[in-house]
C-alpha cells in the first residue's frame, strides 16, 4: 500500500514537473535560452539608457554641481554593485535558476512574503516605465512633427501617444524575450546616438547668456521639493534591475559555463555605454543651459534643426524597443498567473488578449497624465529605488549571511540606508511637481 502511494506521489510530481517545463517553454521569459553576452549588452543598455537620460540635466539643475555630480557617480557605482549581486544570485543555489525577480524574493523571504515584497515593486517599476515611455515616445514624435513641418497645424500630444500605442499593439505579438533581440539592439544604438546628439548639440549651442547655476526653486520649500524630485530622476536613470534576472534567464547555463559569465560581460559593457551617455549629457546640458533647462533636454534645443529632428526620431525608435524590454516580463507575469492561478489553458487568444489589455492600459494612463518630469521622478523614487538600490542587498544578506561588520555586510547596509532614504524622499518631490503641472493641464490635451 505504501509503495503504491509512493509511486502515485512520484508520478504526480513527475507530471507536475513536465507541466511546469511545458509552461516555461510557452512563457515569454523562458521560452528561449539562446541568448549570449551580446543579448545581455543590448537588453541591459536598452533597459537603462532611456527617457531617464533626457531628464538628467534638469535633475542637475535641481541638485547643483556638487550634489549633482556626486549623486550621479555614486548611483553609477551602487547600481553596478547591486547589478553584480543580482547576476550572482541568479544561480545562488547549485542546479537551480531564479529566472524571475519574484522567484529570488520567494527563496529569500518565503513563498508568500516574497511575492508580496517583490511583485508589487517590480510591476510598479515595469508598468511605470512603460507609461513614461508612452509619454516620451508620443512627445518625441510630436516634436519631430513640429520640427519638420513648422507651418503645419499643431496636433495634440494625445494623437502621437496613440500612434506609439498602436505600434506596441503590433509588437506585442512577439512571443518571447529573445525574439525582441533585434529590436533591442536597434534601440540600444538609438540611445547612444541621441544621447551623443544631445550633448553635441548643447556644445554647438554654447553657454546661454545670463546662465545661472542656482537651484531652480525660488523658495526654501521649492528648493527642497525640487531636490527630492531630482533624486527620483537619477533613480529612474539607473534602473534595469527589475528585468535583469529575466534577461539572464534567456542565456543558456551549464556547470562548465554558468550564465553569470556572459551575463556579467554584457552588463559591464552596458554600464560603459551608460557612462558614455549619462555623464556628458548631464554635465554639458547643465553647463550650457543652467537652471533654465527643460525636463527633457531635447526640448531646450532648437538648433541645429536637422540634429534635433534626428535626435527626437531616434528617441522615438529607442523607446519603442525599451517599452518591449519592460513589457515582456510583465506579459510573462500576467500569463503565468492566468495559467497557474486562474487555470486558463496556454493559448494564442489568452496571450494576445492579455497583452492588448496591458498596452491599452498604459496608453490610457499615458494620454491622461502626460507629465514627463513628474512621472519620471515618482516612478524612479517609489518603484525603482527599492528594486535597484536595496532589495538586492537585503536578499544578499539573507542568502549569503556575511559576517557582521565585514566589508560585504557594511557596504550592503550603506546601500540599504541610502536606498530607503531615496525611496522616501523622491516620491514626495515628484508628487508636488505633478500637482503643480496639473494646475495648468487640460485633460487629453
Amino acid at each position: 500500500m505504501k509503495e503504491e502511494v509512493r509511486e502515485e506521489t512520484t508520478t504526480a510530481a513527475a507530471a507536475a514537473k513536465e507541466d511546469e517545463a511545458k509552461l516555461n517553454e510557452w512563457l515569454a521569459v523562458t521560452g528561449s535560452r539562446s541568448g549570449n553576452w551580446w543579448y545581455s549588452l543590448f537588453h541591459n543598455a536598452t533597459a537603462m539608457v532611456g527617457a531617464g537620460v533626457l531628464g538628467l540635466p534638469y535633475a542637475m539643475a535641481e541638485l547643483g554641481w556638487g550634489a549633482g555630480v556626486t549623486i550621479l557617480v555614486l548611483s553609477w557605482i551602487i547600481t553596478l554593485f547591486t547589478l553584480w549581486q543580482m547576476v550572482e544570485m541568479h544561480e545562488a543555489i547549485p542546479g537551480r535558476r531564479f529566472d524571475r525577480y519574484h522567484e529570488l524574493g520567494q527563496y529569500a523571504f518565503g513563498e508568500r512574503l516574497g511575492l508580496w515584497i517583490v511583485v508589487p515593486q517590480q510591476l510598479m517599476a515595469q508598468v511605470g516605465t512603460d507609461i513614461v515611455y508612452m509619454v516620451t515616445g508620443g512627445r518625441s514624435l510630436q516634436k519631430f512633427y513640429s520640427s519638420i513641418c513648422p507651418s503645419c497645424k499643431p496636433l495634440r500630444a494625445t494623437y502621437f501617444i496613440m500612434i506609439f500605442g498602436a505600434i506596441q499593439f503590433l509588437l506585442s505579438h512577439i512571443p518571447s524575450f529573445n525574439d525582441i533581440a533585434g529590436i533591442s539592439t536597434l534601440a540600444a544604438i538609438m540611445s547612444l546616438s541621441y544621447s551623443t546628439m544631445a550633448w553635441v548639440a548643447s556644445v554647438e549651442r554654447g553657454v546661454q547668456p545670463e546662465v545661472s547655476y542656482m537651484p531652480k526653486g525660488t523658495t526654501p520649500t521649492g528648493k527642497a521639493f525640487g531636490f527630492m524630485a531630482a533624486l527620483g530622476d537619477v533613480a529612474f536613470a539607473y534602473a534595469a534591475h527589475c528585468v535583469v534576472l529575466e534577461i539572464q534567464a534567456t542565456i543558456k547555463s551549464t556547470p562548465e559555463r554558468p550564465s553569470k559569465k556572459p551575463m556579467w560581460k554584457g552588463a559591464v559593457l552596458a554600464y560603459i555605454v551608460v557612462a558614455l551617455c549619462y555623464f556628458p549629457v548631464s554635465i554639458v546640458g547643465y553647463y550650457v543651459f543652467g537652471n533654465s533647462v527643460q525636463d527633457n533636454i531635447l526640448f531646450s534645443l532648437e538648433k541645429p534643426r536637422w540634429l534635433i529632428v534626428a535626435a527626437n526620431l531616434f528617441v522615438f525608435f529607442h523607446v519603442v524597443g525599451s517599452y518591449q524590454v519592460y513589457a515582456v516580463p510583465v506579459f510573462d507575469t500576467l500569463e503565468s498567473f492566468l495559467v497557474k492561478s486562474m487555470k486558463f489553458k496556454p493559448s494564442g487568444p489568452l496571450r494576445y488578449t492579455t497583452r492588448y489589455a496591458y498596452v491599452a492600459l498604459t496608453m490610457l494612463v499615458g494620454v491622461t497624465f502626460p507629465f514627463f518630469g513628474g512621472l519620471l521622478s515618482f516612478v524612479g523614487g517609489f518603484a525603482f529605488a527599492p528594486t535597484t538600490y536595496f532589495i538586492p542587498c537585503i536578499i544578499w544578506l539573507i542568502i549569503y549571511k556575511p559576517k557582521r561588520f565585514s566589508l560585504s555586510w557594511t557596504v550592503n547596509w550603506i546601500c540599504i540606508i541610502l536606498g530607503v532614504v531615496l525611496t522616501v524622499l523622491a516620491p514626495i518631490g515628484a508628487l508636488r511637481l505633478i500637482i503643480v503641472q496639473v494646475r495648468t493641464y487640460k485633460l487629453f490635451s
